[in-house]
């Protein structure tokens, strides 16, 4: 052998085994339960696990392909399920890690994955003679003798791979992987650009005068803020959601209302090298062509076929059923606001930036309700407590806090959940407050999802809920606002989903994208019931329990403000239904589209959407498009779901619970949608209750 050729072959597994030594990717992890051991976790750890998760994931599948066994369910879907344990690993942290603690280090490597993770999909999805066995097996599924869950994973592989463009000529398949490659550089880049504009605002005060109105809690955190960017004895406010809204809602200053609102409202849209516009119309006009390429006419189309939804019509009918009496009633809301403008000296017509403020008079008139008397009594340990309560009460499982568990960072908390038994059933995480590399928002994920191994023995799931809510400030504990406390209770109902979750395959764990919101919403309405308020709502200084008097007010005006809290959101869906109804390959433009499509449903200019195109991350980097409407379509189910607890006389009832676990919770995607919500239900839900709880009938 040639000597110089022996010492680089000889060096080749030398280098790998270098840069693997130290790596916890490749350990095992000796934490408690095999959380990621996140100190020992490096930025540099992360390539080269990558690189070598995605090697490992081709020769298994390339065992599964040069196999000469005919195709069986278990020698090509289950052991391609099985495929890419270690990517499956590095993906989960480092994922997880880029929305709620990123870095300029990390962003730099999902710059670098980003084309190699698409195009390593494409190799698995495109690959002709995995597909072939694959297709084998689903042709002669009948004769296999698969229980449900090997039927419904044969079905949702058999399905991915079409869906990938399995059955495309070779030369649509190279088609298929330019585009596939853009869309994965373009998602990151409108990603890491929101993420500059969300950091790159600040409102700064320097005059005391000009917080007038603001309660004492959000000028301690504005001190605190301003203090944390280096001007101390000043008061800063930025775009995360515990500033910017309480802002709006209470600071007596219209111009700088109209300052904060407008730097929410133009992120990404400045012309400048952070603007999304050019971004979101080439990231349509690419799923246009991906969706003709696959056979269907718009990029709604494609991904409707497999919600509940089932089409563009189906969602639209939804949208349009509610339009009329939403917008009705925020027509309602403004003219209460305009009459308290109008009893004053004040010569305004209300804008924008002040549907807020004087919505919060308006409350405040009606029902004697000012949301600062709420505040003390949702500290937010407290309110996390009380959703685990609910949880104890409703399914007899038990959180337990640990210290030994590791976090990603210090202000994460961890818990150890354990079944009514004291069998574990899960780890949960939970990081409440905004910090410059988390992104906006609030979500739920998971560090390692629950499935059987190869064996069938149990691997129990470790869950985070991410948020960004209101931090401690001065004396005070974190004090929530209501609308974070069902935030929160929102969230927990997600993490209730993946605890609960007893499948084997983690390839059917998941469930259409309006129907996952059912376990989230469905919390949300426990959250403000008075018998549950009483068991977590204490006064964060007396301890004092909220007061019967304040319990009324807040449930009477518990259908206050639907108009524009609904007609923001239903504008958000209409928008991103527009955009992902589009027929035509070339790209538009953004400000020209997104105002006629605006212009087209009506929408009163005092409500700017929730979501314009230039910041709407759900549906360009968050996997929502032509899917945002689903937390309406699950607004649906979740409020004729909770119904059935209320029929039978019982929050808490344990038959409906149960079955509500069994059928819900922890099937994941076994079945559809529909077929698992009349599993639990009896029949279909009905839309009346979603109607009375919105007071739109």
């Amino acid at each position: 052998m040639n000597f110089k050729l022996f010492l680089a072959l000889f060096a080749v597994p030398c280098m790998v085994a270098q840069a693997q030594e130290g790596n916890p990717f490749f350990q095992e992890w000796k934490t408690p339960f095999q959380v990621p051991p996140f100190s020992e976790i490096k930025e540099e750890h992360f390539l080269p696990a990558y690189k070598e998760g995605m090697a490992r994931q081709k020769k298994e599948v390339d065992a599964i392909i040069n196999s000469t066994a005919t195709p069986t369910f278990k020698n090509t879907v289950e052991a391609y399920e099985r495929s890419g344990s270690l990517l499956q690993k590095v993906s989960s942290v480092f994922g997880n890690l880029s929305g709620a603690e990123t870095n300029s280090k990390l962003q730099a490597i999902n710059r670098e994955l980003a084309p190699l993770l698409s195009a390593h999909g494409d190799d698995l999805r495109l690959n002709e003679k995995l597909w072939l066995r694959v297709k084998a097996v689903w042709e002669k599924r009948t004769t296999e003798r698969l229980n449900p869950e090997q039927a419904r994973l044969l079905e949702r592989t058999y399905k991915g791979f079409v869906r990938a463009g399995a059955n495309l000529s070779p030369e649509a398949k190279e088609k298929m992987r330019k585009v596939n490659g853009e869309l994965s550089m373009l998602s990151v880049r409108f990603g890491e650009n929101l993420l500059k504009e969300n950091n790159g605002f600040r409102l700064v005060i320097d005059n005391r005068a000009n917080l007038a109105g603001l309660p004492d809690g959000l000028i301690a955190q504005g001190a605190t803020d301003a203090k944390a960017a280096g001007m101390e004895g000043k008061w800063v406010y930025t775009l995360q959601s515990p500033s910017i809204w309480p802002f709006l809602t209470h600071s007596e200053n219209r111009e700088l209302r109209k300052q904060m609102l407008n730097g929410y409202l133009t992120r990404g849209d400045k012309g400048d090298d952070v603007d999304n516009k050019k971004i979101a119309s080439r990231i349509a006009a690419l799923r246009v062509e991906k969706a003709n390429l696959l056979g269907y006419k718009t990029w709604a189309d494609f991904v409707l076929e497999e919600n509940m939804a089932k089409d563009p019509k189906g969602v639209y009918n939804l949208l349009d059923l509610l339009w009329k009496p939403v917008m009705e009633k925020a027509r309602q809301e403004l003219a209460e606001q305009q009459a308290i403008v109008d009893a004053t000296d004040e010569y305004i017509k209300i804008a924008p930036w002040d549907w807020r403020f004087y919505s919060e008079k308006v409350r405040k008139a009606k029902f004697d309700l000012d949301e600062s008397e709420l505040s003390p009594y949702f500290a937010i340990d407290k309110v996390r407590d009380g959703a685990f309560q609910v949880a104890t009460k409703l399914f007899g499982i038990t959180f337990h806090a640990r210290n030994d568990i590791p976090t990603y960072h210090p202000e994460v908390q961890a818990f150890e959940v354990k079944e009514k038994t004291g069998r574990h059933l899960g780890v949960f995480l939970v990081d409440f407050h905004p910090r410059p590399g988390k992104r906006g928002g609030a979500w739920c994920s998971t560090y390692r999802g629950a499935h059987k191994d190869e064996r069938g023995r149990q691997v129990t799931p470790v869950v985070v809920n991410v948020c960004n809510f209101t931090r401690p400030a001065g004396e005070a504990p974190a004090l929530l606002t209501s609308d974070e406390v069902r935030t929160l209770f929102h969230e927990f109902g997600h993490a209730l989903h993946s605890l609960f979750y007893a499948g084997s395959y983690r390839g059917i764990a998941g469930t259409p994208r309006d129907f996952v919101e059912l376990p989230s919403q469905i919390m949300e309405n426990w959250a403000t019931e008075p018998e549950v308020l009483k068991m977590y709502a204490r006064h964060w200084k007396t301890g004092a329990v909220m007061p019967d008097a304040l319990i009324n007010k807040l449930k009477n005006a518990d259908k206050f403000g639907n108009g524009f809290g609904r007609g923001e959101y239903l504008a958000a869906s209409l928008l991103d239904m527009d955009w992902h109804t589009l027929t035509d390959t070339k790209e538009v433009d953004a400000t020209v589209f997104e105002k006629q499509s605006l212009a087209k449903m009506g929408l009163i200019k005092e409500i700017p959407p929730r979501y314009r195109t230039t910041y709407f991350n759900h549906i360009w980097a968050s996997g929502y498009s032509a899917g945002y409407y689903a937390y309406i379509w699950s607004a649906v189910l979740d409020s004729d779901a909770f119904q059935a607890f209320k029929e039978a006389g019982d929050l808490f009832d344990q038959k409906t619970a149960d079955s509500f676990r069994k059928e819900i919770l922890s099937r994941g995607g076994i079945q559809d949608g529909a077929d698992l919500y009349k599993n639990f239900r009896g029949r279909d839900p009905k839309v009346e209750a979603l109607l009375d709880k919105l007071g739109l009938r």
